[in-house]
């Protein structure tokens, strides 16, 4: 007996379809599917298309939207973001994850690698709305030893309980935060440490030309991607975020040594840090993927707005208007999951059973050409009616168990926060 049985749904052609879930997992495809259920939804009207994978992310700095906007990088951060910071308690943040993970959901994503401190209140957020998430042992030097000495333990006790037994959603990857705020000697172990025991590397690489500058100036005429190598630091299972400053001997580093290069299109722009150039590192051979950054750089989590702001920079970064072109843009935000998560990204049998559900039935997805097109250039969140994330509903008909909560925790949480 099948978990659950989608019916009358529709696929990207319009042809009518029922689809079988068992364990997590797309198990039959076809116009009829033989067999019972022990669920049965009925999809009359709507479209199932793979979801979103958000593969960079600050979730509970969506308590900082709008907090200290139109500012450069460094002033932004270390004037306004680190201090506000480092008032935050768990309580804190967990309220600003779980406003995270329901405006992911809301806008199609099933999936965030995350990046930020007090990991167990993020994973407990990760388990209770039923996402999936790869959580960063995050490590950040800013000169304060107990602090340091608190990431640390706290590292040490997530990976142990971690590897006592953990949800199949949740994984954990060494996070340094970047070359400029972590030791060499720091860098170095983590790298080490990936490859020992098999750990994914998380971490911000090249986002600035300052950090481009700093960095060939302090080692030796090394750009940012060549120190990161000589760290330990670039492997198949590394995912850098921006990548915005590379020469062309980087692009080719990180494709021979399989990084999955994680562009933040609407955060660069933003901050003013630079464009990722898409078609030179899809050129290279570049593994690619979308993500959002966090609220205080992007003010938002969604990947509609992120496909277009890709799609659109890249074109204007090259003036050529077949750069970057939708169908490979929408890849970058969904068939890009398998980079993180095992057999994700894909409808079909054997994969794991992630999808949206959508009610094209909208003004903005009129008229209907070339569906992803429309998603990239003209989607919303809005056309997300449902979402299935390890073959289980998250989201029924825009309705998110417990969201009436999240909101009004969230919501006090940023009082605490607000400039008097």
């Amino acid at each position: 007996m099948f978990d659950l049985l989608l019916k009358n749904v529709r696929r990207e052609d319009g042809v009518l379809q029922e689809v079988a879930i068992q364990d997590g997992r797309f198990v039959a495809i076809a116009p009829k599917v033989e067999g019972e259920a022990r669920e049965t939804f009925d999809g009359q009207g709507m479209t199932l298309m793979p979801p979103f994978y958000n593969g960079h992310s600050h979730a509970a700095m969506v308590l900082l939207r709008g907090y200290a906007d139109d500012l450069p990088l460094f002033p932004w951060l270390q004037e306004h973001i680190w201090p506000v910071e480092a008032r935050m308690t768990p309580q804190d943040v967990a309220a600003g994850v779980r406003l995270a993970i329901l405006e992911m959901i809301k806008s199609g994503t099933v999936y965030f690698n995350d990046s930020y401190f007090f990991l167990p209140e993020t994973i407990q957020a990760v388990e209770e709305l039923g996402v999936r998430a790869t959580i960063g042992l995050f490590y950040l030097d800013l000169g304060n030893a107990p602090a340091r000495e608190r990431l640390h333990r706290q590292n040490q006790k997530v990976l142990q309980e971690w590897r006592r037994g953990h949800s199949s959603r949740v994984t954990l990857a060494l996070d340094p935060h970047s070359i400029y705020t972590v030791p060499e000697s720091v860098l170095r172990e983590t790298g080490a440490q990936g490859q020992a025991e098999g750990l994914p590397i998380h971490m911000h690489l090249a986002e600035t030309e300052k950090e481009f500058q700093d960095c060939q100036r302090e080692h030796g005429g090394m750009t940012p991607f060549q120190y990161a190598d000589a760290c330990g630091l670039l492997t198949e299972h590394s995912y850098l975020a921006h990548c915005v400053w590379m020469t062309e001997e980087d692009r080719r580093l990180a494709a021979e040594r399989g990084c999955v290069l994680v562009a933040n299109t609407t955060s660069n722009l933003k901050l003013c840090s630079g464009i990722f150039d898409f078609p030179a590192a899809e050129q290279a051979g570049c593994r690619i993927a979308l993500g959002t950054d966090g609220c205080a750089s992007n003010n938002a989590h969604s990947m509609f707005s992120e496909m277009k702001c890709a799609a659109l920079a890249g074109k204007c970064r090259t003036l050529d208007p077949t750069a970057c072109p939708a169908e490979k843009v929408f890849s970058w935000a969904t068939s890009s999951g398998r980079y993180f998560v095992e057999d994700a990204g894909e409808i079909a049998p054997g994969k794991v059973a992630d999808a949206m559900l959508l009610n094209l039935d909208q003004p903005y997805l009129v008229g209907d050409y070339h569906l992803r097109s429309n998603l990239v250039y003209a989607g919303e969140s809005s056309c997300v009616d449902s979402l299935l994330c390890d073959g289980k509903f998250i989201m029924r008909h825009r309705q998110v168990p417990g969201e009436e909560e999240i909101l009004a925790e969230a919501r006090r949480v940023c009082d605490k926060f607000r400039k008097r």
